[in-house]
């Protein structure tokens, strides 16, 4: 994705290079979080190249900003002193 790109010109899938730009990361960084399935993607192709629709794109954007306004509450909370449970395992102590 070039200066020139638009929302428009790129289509309904992102590469992993269009995302990583998107995202102002690196492309290894885009690649890391779509094979731990945090960011849901499709192979495409005989050579299954990696692709990412706009739109699943946006809404893990939307969660993550999500994830950090709730952090950001829980952090300024009277409770935060509690122990967290997720699992079973103690995740913020």
């Amino acid at each position: 994705m070039n200066d020139s790109a638009t929302p428009d010109r790129l289509g309904r899938f992102l590469t992993l290079a269009d995302t990583a730009e998107i995202l102002n990361v690196s492309a290894r960084q885009v690649y890391s979080l779509v094979r731990s399935g945090e960011l849901p993607a499709i192979k495409v192709g005989a050579s299954g190249h990696w692709r990412i629709e706009r739109r699943v794109l946006e809404s893990y954007i939307e969660a993550m900003y999500e994830e950090s306004r709730r952090l950001s509450l829980w952090n300024q909370s009277e409770i935060t002193p509690l122990t967290e449970l997720v699992d079973g395992r103690i995740i913020r102590p």
